[in-house]
């Protein structure tokens, strides 16, 4: 066993998208059909259902390369422009597009508070893992937003074939931290991040969901982090 790891998600905890997903699909579609009326309320019905973490207790390895990822996606993005009224033939082509919108960097924020909880706990000593249902690039944005310096791994559902909540992600996590003495689990998702965690004895702590809509931000976190210091009893025999 290892020192003591904190364990993120990377979508909605420490960084976001703007527009999201289906902001990613206006755009896309803007590429192949300029001035087409279609906003991301006309296509979020279409992709409530579909993505991979939409079925956690199932695995996914033969989704294991980025191209069989995205290549698995094309038909839910179809769906989502029919369902918003777009052409089928026209849908298509933009679906195509929809990867290299959704990766862009540059469509992509960092928390302002990110980079100091990350700081701060690793001069505490705490490493830090990224534990993400994502796209296959995630490797890519972190370096582009200059976070891929602050950890030690990243497991990325997409490319392990698990989805939070499932617990093969956590134990997946666990293996590449080199099975810490101390670990926690931050997240902005109560079920994929800390009930996911908790299932296999990780504590977890849910942020940025303050009442209201309000952004608590990581300060509780890594507080409670720096106070607590975590469980001392992950180890293969508690999984």
């Amino acid at each position: 066993m290892t020192g003591s790891v904190v364990l993120w998600d990377f979508d909605g905890t420490l960084a976001f998208r703007a527009g999201r997903w289906r902001g990613s699909l206006v755009e896309a579609l803007e590429e192949v059909a300029p001035g087409h009326g279609v906003v991301g309320a006309d296509v979020r019905p279409g992709l409530r259902d579909g993505f991979p973490w939409h079925r956690p207790e199932s695995g996914h390895p033969e989704l294991g390369t980025p191209d069989a990822w995205w290549d698995a996606l094309q038909p839910l993005f179809v769906k989502a422009y029919v369902g918003a009224g777009v052409d089928a033939r026209l849908a298509a082509r933009a679906a195509r597009g929809v990867r290299a919108r959704y990766t862009d960097a540059r469509r992509w924020t960092v928390f302002p508070d990110s980079v100091a909880a990350l700081e701060e706990l690793a001069a505490a000593g705490w490493l830090h893992v990224v534990v993400s249902n994502h796209v296959p690039e995630l490797d890519g944005l972190l370096h582009d937003l200059g976070l891929d310096g602050y950890f030690t791994a990243v497991v990325n559902s997409s490319l392990v074939g698990w989805e939070k909540p499932h617990r093969r992600i956590f134990e997946i996590a666990l293996e590449r931290a080199g099975r810490p003495e101390r670990v926690w689990m931050v997240g902005d998702n109560p079920v994929a991040d800390v009930a996911g965690a908790r299932a296999v004895g990780i504590p977890g702590i849910l942020v940025r969901a303050g009442q209201d809509g309000q952004d608590d931000g990581l300060r509780p976190a890594v507080q409670r982090i720096l106070k607590e210091r975590g469980l001392p009893d992950i180890s293969p025999e508690g999984l």
